[in-house]
């Protein structure tokens, strides 16, 4: 398994990407993962190479807690969260819901949601600022999402799929929709989260995003099988790559201002015109 060997304390933000991982032998990580700008999430169990590499590159910043959800290893599809809390089914353990408060910052609400939609990751899509949420979810919950992660909620659907957890990923930096999304539905899309997006896929081609990628606003962990124009899609649109060793003292990446300037938006559309040509042409 390829990755950075250098210790994460001596890592520069310049040096920021997108790094390849398997889950025994899985790559759909995003099933059995959860990363925000306060903390990470991996499930229990025997894939040491798959922790190594998450703390790695996260130990140094955030913890990255071992966890279950009512005993199983999905964590990443029955939970989410963002840097102000955490939400988990209720079918979560007693001991499992006092260990995530026990291991999570104090300053992270960890709250059981009782939703007839018990699948919250494949359900919901968040950052620090929006959530897109399933048009079904109950009015209560979405009360709930609101409260506890701080954000704006939105009733949305992703090139016509409910499930907008599994079909789109965004950061306060940027994020990336399923690839047969319309360029109108990606306008609509922009708008509402205030970050740039770009149509993509990953773990060669699939459309699943949710599965198959985790991200926060300066790492971003993906299947093994995703190629390298995936990759420059996706460190490209959430902002990996970009240089900004000028304004370390100024901005912590963990908590960045929503939004961007104005005059970043044509920039920001030529690219991602240029790299969704690139990646239709290498996965069609």
């Amino acid at each position: 398994l390829e990755r950075n060997r250098r210790s994460p304390r001596r890592r520069r933000r310049t040096e920021r990407m997108a790094v390849r991982v398997q889950f025994e032998g899985s790559n759909e990580i995003g099933v059995v993962s959860r990363l925000t700008n306060a903390y990470a999430l991996t499930c229990v169990g025997t894939s040491e190479n798959f922790y190594s590499v998450f703390e790695s590159e996260l130990a140094a910043h955030i913890p990255v807690v071992h966890a279950s959800i009512a005993g199983c290893r999905f964590v990443g599809r029955v939970t989410v969260g963002n840097r102000r809390g955490l939400l988990v089914p209720n079918t979560t353990g007693d001991q499992e819901l006092q260990h995530l408060r026990n291991a999570l910052p104090d300053s992270v609400v960890v709250q059981r949601v009782d939703e007839r939609l018990s699948a919250l990751g494949n359900c919901i899509a968040c950052n620090d600022h929006v959530a897109l949420v399933h048009t079904d979810l109950d009015r209560e919950t979405e009360d709930i999402v609101a409260d506890v992660l701080g954000v704006e909620v939105f009733r949305q659907t992703i090139c016509g799929n409910a499930l907008v957890g599994s079909y789109c990923v965004f950061t306060n930096q940027g994020g990336i929709v399923h690839p047969r999304t319309s360029v109108d539905d990606l306008d609509e899309l922009a708008s509402l989260l205030q970050v740039p997006l770009i149509a993509g896929t990953v773990n060669r081609g699939s459309d699943v995003l949710g599965a198959g990628l985790v991200a926060n606003d300066w790492a971003a962990f993906c299947g093994y099988d995703t190629t390298s124009t995936e990759i420059n899609v996706i460190e490209s649109v959430l902002k990996l790559n970009d240089d900004d060793d000028d304004d370390d003292e100024d901005d912590d990446p963990r908590v960045p201002p929503r939004g961007r300037p104005a005059t970043d938006a044509a920039g920001d559309a030529a690219k991602g015109d240029h790299l969704r040509d690139a990646l239709i042409d290498t996965v069609v």
